[in-house]
């Protein structure tokens, strides 16, 4: 059997509780803990010990949150591809010109993990914390990095039916399959709501790093903002960020 089918029985524990507190939306009791990873109560208060003095973890009084010492490990990815400061100097023109949020993703398995964000001035509702997750079909970042693979590729990738975040996103993989060709057309992808209710992205992608890996950028617009004109400068300025980016990871 492979590592993967069989993992080190202590790694396994300790990426199911990582995973479990990095996915509630607060802190989490260890019973709360016990419960949804099925670690005996016993088991369990070992691990956390260890975690919590190597800091990966950090103890509240009502509850276990993700700590300092893991965010500063996971840190370290975009440091080795030096993706922050490359990303930074091209996003921030885009914001500086449209006052709209950048953000930067990775492909991992048929996801999208959003690594950065360059902020805009003014309030925007997203849920592209770094290191929050969503399927690559339903948002123009995913779709941007899924249309460099190919339908038959895809196919094997993903399922017929697929999950809807939204009422409006592609739920088809036939239909995903003919977005996606216009993506590789157009050279951008978009997605009208399909992630939340009154809010547009448009993504691009922005080549490969020196690390090999596929990164794409995005930005996100209430509906309400967006007229032709406006939609204009801002595909052409989403545009331009994915070819800086694209040309400095290249050196």
């Amino acid at each position: 059997m492979t590592s993967e089918k069989c993992p080190v029985p202590a790694v396994r524990r300790t990426d199911e509780i990582l995973r479990i507190m990095a996915a509630a939306q607060a802190p989490m009791r260890a019973a709360d803990l016990a419960r949804s990873s099925g670690l005996a109560k016993s088991s369990l208060y070992l691990l956390l010990d260890s975690l919590e003095q190597r800091r990966w973890i950090e103890k509240r009084p009502d509850g276990y949150i993700i700590g300092i010492g893991l965010f500063a490990l996971g840190s370290a990815y975009l440091r080795h591809d030096g993706l922050l400061n490359t990303f930074s100097a091209a996003a921030s023109e885009f914001v500086d010109q449209h006052n709209e949020v950048v953000q930067l993703a990775v492909l991992d398995g048929n996801e999208v993990v959003y690594l950065a964000r360059e902020d805009a001035r003014r309030p925007v509702r997203l849920v592209s914390d770094p290191g929050s997750r969503l399927p690559a079909h339903a948002c123009a970042l995913g779709k941007a990095l899924l249309a460099q693979f190919t339908d038959e590729e895809l196919v094997r990738r993903l399922p017929a039916t697929l999950p809807q975040v939204t009422p409006r996103t592609i739920a088809d993989r036939t239909a995903l399959l003919h977005e996606l060709s216009r993506v590789r057309r157009d050279g951008l992808a978009r997605d009208i709501e399909e992630v939340a209710a009154g809010l547009v992205c448009f993504a691009a992608y922005a080549g490969e790093t020196a690390l090999g890996k596929k990164i794409a950028v995005s930005t996100s617009i209430p509906t309400a903002r967006m007229d032709g004109e406006r939609e204009k400068s801002i595909i052409q300025g989403i545009s331009q960020v994915a070819r800086q980016i694209a040309a400095l990871s290249r050196h």
